[in-house]
């Protein structure tokens, strides 16, 4: 039973060893969505600003963070400090910046600014999966008379 429980402990570790998948390309991570019928989470971040760090480190390191943005998100994270593109409708000052958008680009949420912890990220990410699938099927089907 032991050796059982650590096969299974060390097949987890694995799996989320391997971090969040992120996309560098905003308009290839856009059309993955579409394919997947996924939200997205588009991070706008710094490799010099200090909660943006802190976010990577701390967050972004949470197994159940991992596992569920890995499983229903398609992630992708432009740095200011690399050049990276940003549309410019989501731009806004200050890093790290957290966007939550359906498959086509569209602002579910306004914008989390600044670090959060894993707990809070994991119920946000539930909040997002519920109003994404509404949305996408409002857009599908049309609004109810």
């Amino acid at each position: 039973m032991k050796k059982l429980i650590a096969v299974l402990l060390l097949a987890f570790t694995a799996l989320t060893a391997q971090g969040i998948h992120w996309e560098k390309d905003y308009a290839t991570a856009l059309e993955k969505a579409k394919k997947l019928n996924k939200p997205v989470l588009f991070v706008i971040s710094r490799h010099t600003c200090r909660w943006c760090v802190h976010l990577e480190r701390t967050t972004f390191q949470d197994p159940k963070v991992i596992n569920v943005l890995n499983r229903d998100f398609v992630n992708v994270i432009s740095y200011t400090d690399e050049g990276d593109y940003i549309p410019r409708d989501l731009y806004v000052p200050g890093t790290p910046t957290l966007w939550f958008l359906d498959s086509t680009g569209e602002p579910l949420f306004r914008p989390v600014q600044g670090a959060i912890g894993a707990k809070d990220m994991y119920r946000a990410t539930q909040i997002v999966e519920t109003e994404f699938r509404k949305v996408m099927k409002k857009k599908r089907y049309g609004a109810r008379p």
